[in-house]
Parts: structure tokens; C-alpha cells; sequence
């Protein structure tokens, strides 16, 4: 009784059911539509050069010149978290569009195979699905040397046996349901079949599942960004600003701290747009 006759007293109170609700959906869609165009282009929100170094400025804490403060060279730290957000979103997002790429061709080739060639192929898919991905990012990564473009190749490997087991069982799924022997039946080709009844069907959850991964894989290139293996110095990315920062990281906590919280407000919201597209796609 008292929160009602409260709400009809105060008219700030009353006011508030009338603000415009933003769903935590739209607010994840927006900062990720801002996280693309911070990507592709940086320096409209960052315009200096986030190699630059100015060593009168060495260490200063977040102020008006320099929000997120600088670091031990005097670089802008918000120009290199802006700056950095590129190499990040390219190699979270290129190594689960390439890992879904060759898992998928490996699930179609183990589902439609001979026998003997799924079972191969699946053996070697669960010998990499006992590794954690991050270990065998970092057995790839020991083969290849250290590097951005090797940092993405690695991930997309740990990735593909994931992917490939799910879509063999999509596709063998989908292949055994009654439409798809009905086509087969009326003489339909097998690459039509393949192409219009399989392939669309057998490939949602696998979206789904990319959709979700992309923002673990971030993070694991985050981490391994951090052990070294990412770009060269000077190149920002957001797993090496935290590692400039872990040496300092008792007096100058601003250098760890905002690259950690672009990381994870990125990972949230790929992981609110992944849990609406499996709720979609489950029909809820």
C-alpha cells in the first residue's frame, strides 16, 4: 500500500514506466554494430596513431586528454583499445567462419562417405575433441610460429572438429526423414538433394553453435595475445594491451583494465545474440 500511494505521490516515480525500455537484446545488437565500425573504421572514433609515443606522458591515469590514461611509452590506451578492436573482431570472427567452413566439409564427407572413410574421419575428429581448444591452439600455434594471421589459424583448427561431428549428425538426420527419401524416390539428383533439402537443414544448428563460439573464440585469441603468440609489437590488440598492462598492473590498473572490459562486454553481447538465435531457432 505504501509503494502505491508513493507512485501516485512522486511524479519522478511515475515517470518512469513511461522511459523507453531497451531490451538487452537491442543493446547488444547496438554495441556490436558500434564494435563493426570501430573495426573497419577505427579512426573515426580514434583518430591519432596508437603507436605513438610521448614519453613526458608516461603512465598518467585516465583524465580528460586521455580517458583511459596512457601507458610505459605514453601511448594513448584508448586509442590503442579502438585501434586494437580490428585485429580482435577479425581473427574471433575469420577463425569461426573458417573453422565452421572446413569442419562443415568434413561432416558432409564423413556423412556421405563409405563406411570405412567415416570412420576414419570421425576417429581423427574425437582425437581433437579430447584436446581442450585452447591446448591445441597452443600445439598448432608451436608448428606455426607466433603471428595474427597464425593466432586465427590455430583457433579455427581447435574449432573444426566441433563443427564436424555436429553436422555429420545433422546431415545423416536429416538424410534418414521421409522428404528426403521421397526425393530420392521421384528421381531428384542427389547434388538438388544435397543443395536444397540437406544442406539448409542440416546447417542451422551449426550457425547457432558458430554464432555462440565466436565470442569464445575472442577470448582465446585474447589469451593467446597475451602469451605472446598474437601481432608484433607495436600493433594494438586487446590480448597484448593486457599483457603491457600485468607488469604495472598495481599502480597503473587503467592499462589492464579497459581493453578487459571491451573484451568482455563484446563476449556478452555475442553471447545474448547467440542465446536469441538458438531460442529462435528451437522455435521459442
Amino acid at each position: 500500500m505504501a509503494g502505491k500511494v508513493l507512485a501516485l505521490a512522486s511524479p519522478r516515480v511515475r515517470a518512469v514506466p513511461n522511459l523507453p525500455r531497451v531490451s538487452l537484446l537491442t543493446a547488444a545488437v547496438i554495441l556490436l554494430l558500434f564494435v563493426l565500425l570501430a573495426a573497419a573504421f577505427p579512426w573515426l572514433f580514434a583518430p591519432t596513431d596508437p603507436t605513438a609515443t610521448d614519453y613526458t606522458l608516461v603512465l598518467q591515469p585516465p583524465g580528460r586528454e586521455h580517458p583511459f590514461g596512457t601507458d610505459q611509452l605514453g601511448r594513448d590506451v584508448y586509442t590503442r583499445v579502438v585501434h586494437g578492436t580490428r585485429a580482435s573482431i577479425v581473427i574471433g570472427f575469420g577463425s569461426t567462419v573458417l573453422g565452421l567452413a572446413v569442419g562443415a566439409v568434413i561432416g558432409l564427407i564423413a556423412a556421405f562417405g563409405w563406411r570405412g572413410v567415416d570412420f576414419a574421419v570421425m576417429r581423427i575428429v574425437d582425437i581433437g575433441l579430447a584436446f581442450p581448444s585452447v591446448l591445441l591452439s597452443l600445439l598448432v600455434l608451436a608448428v606455426l610460429g607466433p603471428g595474427a594471421l597464425n593466432v586465427l589459424t590455430a583457433i579455427a583448427i581447435s574449432s573444426v572438429p566441433g563443427y564436424a561431428r555436429l553436422i555429420r549428425a545433422e546431415a545423416q538426420r536429416v538424410r534418414a526423414s521421409n522428404y528426403v527419401r521421397s526425393a530420392i524416390g521421384l528421381g531428384v539428383r542427389p547434388v538438388r538433394v544435397l543443395r536444397t533439402h540437406i544442406l539448409p537443414n542440416a546447417f542451422g544448428p551449426a550457425l547457432v553453435l558458430a554464432t555462440v563460439s565466436a565470442g569464445t573464440n575472442i577470448i582465446v585469441a585474447a589469451g593467446l595475445s597475451f602469451l605472446g603468440f598474437g601481432a608484433a609489437a607495436p600493433a594494438p590488440e586487446w590480448g597484448q594491451i593486457l599483457a603491457d598492462g600485468r607488469s604495472v598492473l598495481a599502480g597503473s590498473w587503467w592499462m589492464s583494465m579497459f581493453p578487459g572490459v571491451a573484451i568482455t562486454l563484446v563476449v556478452i553481447a555475442i553471447t545474448v545474440l547467440g542465446s536469441a538465435v538458438e531460442r529462435k531457432s528451437a522455435g521459442r
